[in-house]
């Protein structure tokens, strides 16, 4: 299951950006995964689990952004999303394409962390805050 080790990379390169924002209790972690990347969501999110525990990221929540395939077509000039990923067909004309413009991605999107306690300075706290990785 090559997953845990995904997910311990999301934990280890999440809980670095955390310590660099100054820390904080983590809510999220949001991932992209495109439909090609190889990755069964329920056993990332299984392993995630196993991963965060003794981490700063212990009890934060993996959030999924599934990312569709999309290929560019010669035929049409554009980008078109396939409804599965059976065929790399256009599914306007029908040209297969193997130039894949979306769908192989795992990243690390975005970690959402608690917000700051804020009383003791008197600013009002307005949700969570978000840490956008580059």
């Amino acid at each position: 299951m090559h997953e845990l080790s995904i997910a311990t990379s999301i934990v280890e390169i999440a809980a670095g950006h955390v310590l660099e924002a100054g820390g904080g209790r983590v809510l999220a972690v949001i991932v992209r995964v495109g439909r090609l990347a190889s990755v069964h969501e329920g056993a990332l999110r299984s392993a995630f689990d196993v991963a965060i525990a003794d981490t700063p990221l212990a009890g934060s929540e993996l959030r999924v952004v599934a990312v569709p395939v999309r290929i560019f077509c010669r035929s049409c000039a554009g980008e078109r999303e396939l409804a599965g990923i059976g065929s790399l067909a256009c599914p306007t004309c029908g040209t297969v394409s193997g130039d894949i413009r979306a769908g192989t991605e795992l990243e690390l999107e975005s970690i959402e962390l608690e917000p700051p306690d804020t009383s003791t300075i008197g600013a009002a706290t307005t949700g969570p805050v978000e840490i956008a990785t580059p």
